[in-house]
């Protein structure tokens, strides 16, 4: 066995990593930049490398630096995580020609899978399934559009040494094909170097569904079943599960039986992936799933694989990278339950997902003891989220004997996280993982697209929470001041997040010190909440009359009564804060409409000490 290990990555995988390494008595090195000096990758493992500058091309990847912090640090072994180098053969190459072990898969095979067009073609000579289409040598104009002519539209232009999204377009007939090609060539030359196009067959109906496959180095291959990666915005995997839904046993060893044909054609080593497009529109059927390509490391999503299966395939990767068999034969291997992941991201869905980053003021996903759910992540609360990297931030995924099971407790987690600052994606999970067709089992690739609008997160918590907020934030304070010969106030003015709120929140709490502020989590979305200001001055008079106190402080002298008729600029209350008096004066000519200050009292920030109402 491997006993000591280089992590050519950072963040969530690496921290993944480090703890199967951690389990087996391995010893972890970790790589960073000048960004990830402080992060839990770096500290989490038993050592760590300065390999660059923030920008991955001068850091993560940079080939020589990794091999050489490998080298200086007495690492055994280069594990690539996946993303940066870990599909590149060259690097593979580099790590085994350093005479160090490289765990991963062999740099012929992931050559073999690079290209879409040849691993196509050595897909049809291995029996495996193809979606239909074009892939010749020919690539004029006109061979292109007559094959596509041929196949029959709507057909995907798509980039030979594309990925990503990017150098894919779709057609819808015939006249629009030339300016599709012409499109797509300039975005393959620009992204990848190559303007080669393919032509295939669009499903209409697509499913995404990917076999997971494990080869060692006698020969053997496995799989370990089957993902369905179908919710996706903009060709982006956000929810994962396994098995598929809808997938009877019968499809199901003919799709595993092909991905394992797919492995042997290549002569794989190592953790794969086998990904496949179905044409949902008749549910799953054998002759309607065509292979797609083929991903030569581990997934992002292969915890739900882990959960199923009972398998820690990172340890898989371990043993097989030190020359050991698989630990397990294919008839060792069983689905058990249902397993659901989610990909938290710090972005923010109401301005378009852009991604939000600072420091992490709040990070609470839960004690997986108690939620069920595991939880895996690169950053703790304090982090800071740098615009540098991608801005997932953990993955979540829950485990039940059955699909329901599972989507309730993932929906029960994410609707529960605390993440303050930033915002995230949570609620935008919470929305998907409840609508109706997710529920069914009814998800094709084109959902979010679809129900864009309906899958977004309410701006504002609902009415329940406002009032319990109000409520908190009272006591005899900002919300819940006393009248003259009047009831207490019932209408709370919040500022939720920058917008007024009104809340009728019924009897107010018994008086008490008002938390000047609190954060509400609701669907899986943080709000900051606060006593309404607006405008208000240094002296802390507002706008709309109430005087809010500026800072912690105790009140040294209260110089009205509730009830009193004030004019402008009048001097309310006197606070002292930080070993000096500030005064408190009335915004506008008025009556003391509420009284929440009593001399010698301590206050928090934000506390409602005088209310004023505008003469008429």
């Amino acid at each position: 066995m491997i006993e000591s290990l280089l992590i050519a990555n950072r963040g969530e995988i690496a921290c993944r990593i480090i703890r199967t390494a951690r389990r087996l008595g391995i010893r972890t090195v970790a790589v960073y930049s000048d960004a990830d000096a402080q992060a839990l990758h770096v500290r989490e493992a038993d050592d760590a490398v300065h390999i660059g500058p923030t920008p991955a091309r001068e850091s993560y990847l940079v080939a020589d630096r990794i091999i050489a912090a490998a080298r200086d640090s007495g690492a055994e072994a280069i594990h690539p995580g996946y993303g940066f180098l870990s599909e590149n053969a060259e690097f593979a190459e580099a790590v085994i020609a350093a005479g160090l072990i490289w765990v991963g898969a062999p740099p012929a095979s992931i050559r073999a899978m690079g290209l879409k067009d040849a691993a196509k073609a050595r897909m049809i000579a291995a029996g495996v399934p193809v979606t239909p289409g074009y892939l010749g040598e020919d690539q004029s104009a006109e061979r292109l559009q007559a094959e596509a002519d041929a196949i029959g539209y709507p057909v995907l232009i798509k980039a030979v040494a594309g990925g990503g999204g990017k150098g894919m377009r779709r057609v819808d007939d015939e006249a629009g094909f030339a300016d599709a090609l012409a499109s797509c060539r300039r975005e393959a030359a620009s992204s990848f170097g190559d303007d080669r196009v393919l032509i295939e067959k669009y499903v209409l109906s697509p499913r995404h569904i990917e076999v997971q496959v494990f080869g060692d180095t006698q020969g053997q291959v496995v799989h370990l079943f089957e993902r369905d990666c179908s919710l996706q915005r903009r060709h982006q995997k956000v929810i994962e599960e396994a098995p598929a839904p809808g997938m009877d046993a019968a499809t199901r060893a003919a799709v595993c039986g092909a991905a394992v044909r797919a492995a042997q054609a290549v002569d794989y080593v190592g953790a794969g992936t086998i990904e496949f497009i179905a044409d949902a529109s008749d549910g799953l059927r054998a002759d309607r799933i065509w292979f797609m390509e083929m991903n030569t490391r581990l997934q992002v999503e292969h915890p739900v694989t882990e959960a199923i299966t009972g398998q820690d395939l990172v340890e898989w990767q371990l043993r097989v990278a030190s020359g050991e068999p698989l630990p397990l034969t294919q008839d060792d291997l069983a689905i058990q339950g249902h397993a659901i992941e989610a990909r938290l991201y710090a972005e923010d869905p109401a301005k378009g997902f852009l991604p939000s980053i600072g420091r992490l003021d709040a990070f609470d996903l839960g004690d997986p003891a108690e939620t069920g759910v595991r939880i895996d992540t690169g950053v703790e609360q304090g982090a800071t989220i740098t615009p540098f990297y991608d801005p997932m931030i953990a993955k979540m995924i829950a485990h039940g004997d059955t699909r329901e099971e599972a989507r309730e407790l993932l929906a029960d987690a994410l609707d529960e996280a605390l993440v303050w600052p930033l915002r995230t994606n949570a609620g935008f999970l919470v929305e998907a993982l409840d609508h109706p067709d997710f529920v069914s089992g009814a998800v094709d690739t084109g959902l979010v697209a679809r129900e864009g609008e309906a899958l977004m997160p309410p701006p504002l918590p609902s009415e329940e929470a406002l009032v319990d907020a109000a409520a908190a934030i009272a006591g005899a304070g900002p919300l819940g001041g006393l009248r003259l010969n009047a009831p207490r106030r019932r209408v709370a003015r919040l500022d939720v997040g920058g917008t007024l709120v009104e809340v009728e929140f019924g009897d107010a709490p018994s008086p008490g010190v008002a938390s000047p502020r609190l954060l509400v989590s609701e669907g899986g979305q943080t709000w900051e909440v606060r006593p309404w200001r607006a405008a208000a001055s240094a002296a802390g008079g507002a706008a709309d009359g109430a005087i809010l106190a500026p800072m912690p402080g105790r009140i040294i002298a209260v110089d009205v009564t509730a009830g009193a008729r004030v004019v402008a600029g009048q001097k309310l209350v006197t606070l002292e804060a930080m070993k000096m008096e500030h005064g408190l004066i009335a915004p506008f000519a008025g009556i003391v409409a509420d009284l929440n200050a009593e001399a010698g009292g301590q206050v928090t920030e934000g506390t409602m000490l005088v209310r004023i109402e505008k003469d008429a």
